[in-house]
């Protein structure tokens, strides 16, 4: 499969952590899989709908734990995996998206959300994000087009998780042109390579946990998002896949 594929090359790029290692983060991943699943039932219609990260709206939290229990070390990284906040370097970074041949250029805030920075920064020098799709379109109540998931359906990331939130906006508002961190509902060290473009202005309520962590924003090119979702969704709902494949080209970052 094309995803899982994308996920191996990047993953054999990386050092494997110690197995003492990998069974602690996998007793932590069990602990957190089956507390989330306790919220869902409460709270399934509120967390189903404003939970953006590993899952997205319909995964199975214990699937998902499963397939990132297994850190990647990084050159850069803590032995977790996760990027040193070092890399982001405390400043402004301009780049540019490529989706589908339409060219996003941004700018990334490295001094407001270094660990999200630092984290975009090292999985698109190290060509993660390159032929991963756009799997998930919001087109009522929310705005949002969320992308870098390696499996295409919302459950997948780059083998590690990181929090806390950075950044979240005041009174919840993501104002058009936002990059933010996609997570799980209720957890904000869930976070992980997914993320998602805010292409009109959106009242997203955090939860018990905070807001989404807003590491840049989009500085020309929008219109392509929205035309993405002015073509709609596949299922013609207003919370599904796009309409067409979407597919990220390209990354670079400076």
């Amino acid at each position: 499969m094309k995803s899982n594929s994308k996920l191996e090359n990047y993953q054999a790029k990386q050092d494997l952590l110690s197995n003492r290692a990998v069974r602690s983060k996998k007793d932590n991943r069990v602990f957190f899989a089956v507390a989330a699943g306790a919220v869902a039932l409460a709270f399934a219609g509120q967390l189903a709908y404003f939970s953006f990260g590993p899952g997205g709206q319909e995964a199975d939290v214990a699937s998902t734990a499963d397939q990132v229990e297994t850190p990647a070390a990084d050159q850069d990284a803590d032995p977790t995996g996760v990027p040193d906040i070092s890399l982001a370097e405390g400043r402004a970074w301009n780049g540019s998206l490529n989706l589908d041949g339409q060219e996003l250029s941004f700018e990334l805030a490295g001094d407001l959300a270094p660990q999200a920075v630092a984290n975009f920064i090292s999985l698109s020098k190290n060509g993660f994000y390159e032929g991963v799709s756009c799997h998930r379109l919001v087109t009522s109540g929310i705005y949002v087009l969320q992308c870098g998931d390696p499996s295409g359906d919302g459950t997948g990331g780059p083998g590690y998780n990181w929090g806390p939130i950075e950044n979240a906006p005041e009174a919840d508002l993501y104002t058009e042109g936002v990059l933010a961190m996609a997570r799980r509902g209720g957890d904000d060290s869930s976070m992980g390579s997914q993320f998602f473009i805010v292409y009109q202005d959106s009242t997203i309520p955090s939860d018990a946990v905070g807001g989404y962590t807003v590491f840049g924003s989009i500085t020309s090119g929008l219109d392509g998002v929205k035309a993405i979702a002015e073509a709609g969704t596949i299922d013609g709902s207003s919370d599904a896949s796009p309409l067409d494949e979407v597919l990220i080209s390209s990354v670079s970052v400076e």
